[in-house]
């Protein structure tokens, strides 16, 4: 017979998601004290092991994550994920580079001001003073042609 911590380790790594202590006693078939043992007993495995996945317990629910000691790893081996105005942003930079940031906010609007913290965060961007502006001076970064593989943008006229 299969241990209650396992059979709960199985589900939250199927699930790949946060659940409750409802919603893991539904699958188990099992009441909530044997879930609340039997995830303690897991996250004390996790604990004593040198692993890179933990148990945690979020506002929603328990999740079997990554440990933040691994996001740089991650970050450099699983695609960020964007909102599609984080990625006509990335566009229009990635197009009209050398572009001010004025000019992008201008444009695209002033949420334009977050998706270029977040392209920066991922690596895809990167800012610098302009010498001739109050504004930063906005281009994409070699990352951004590796993820993309990108060898040159076309030239606008």
């Amino acid at each position: 017979m299969r241990r209650l911590a396992t059979t709960i380790e199985a589900i939250l790594y199927l699930k790949g998601k946060a659940m409750s202590l409802s919603q893991l006693a539904e699958c188990t078939n099992c009441d909530r004290t044997d879930i609340e043992e039997a995830l303690l007993e897991l996250m004390d495995d996790y604990a004593r092991r040198d692993s890179a996945l933990e148990i945690v317990e979020t506002e929603n629910g328990y999740s079997l994550q990554l440990r933040e000691a691994f996001r740089d790893l991650m970050l450099d081996l699983v695609p960020p994920e964007m909102g599609v105005g984080a990625q006509r942003t990335l566009a229009a930079i990635a197009l009209k580079q050398p572009i001010l940031q004025s000019e992008l906010v201008d444009w695209r609007g002033s949420g334009a001001y977050q998706h270029v913290k977040e392209l920066m965060e991922l690596g895809l961007v990167r800012r610098r003073k302009s010498p001739e502006a109050r504004s930063y001076e906005l281009r994409v970064t070699p990352k951004f042609h590796q993820y993309f593989q990108i060898e040159n943008l076309p030239l606008l006229q």
